[in-house]
């Protein structure tokens, strides 16, 4: 029955999956259940990340993983000088109109 819970965490197939021969799946499911309830996975993970180290087998190293980079979100619909694509159309930025004065207005006429 241990060799069925280990072959379902090694492989990830469903439970109903885990071949006969580990016994039904219904019994390695209610033992796996069990001890992950109770604590028995998490100290039995603790004890063997004891014993690795004490070994030297485990090298504790931060990785950090840049693959996925988020904008804050008010970043998501600013606007940018030049093309922006509102609602599947590509479309200029506005610009803002320069300021007439009375003395700009009557030279430009």
């Amino acid at each position: 029955m241990f060799d069925g819970i280990w072959w379902r965490a090694r492989t990830g197939s469903p439970w109903r999956d885990v071949p006969e021969r580990y016994g039904p799946w219904e019994t390695a499911y209610a033992v796996f259940r069990r001890w992950q309830i109770d604590g028995t996975w998490a100290r039995a993970l603790k004890k063997l990340q004891v014993k690795a180290d004490a070994e030297g087998v485990i090298e504790w190293e931060v990785s950090v993983d840049s693959t996925v980079c988020r904008a804050h979100q008010h970043a998501a619909g600013a606007r940018k000088k030049g093309l922006t694509v509102r609602a599947g159309r590509v479309r200029t930025a506005s610009r803002p109109s320069r300021t007439t004065t009375a003395w700009g207005a009557h030279a430009a006429g």
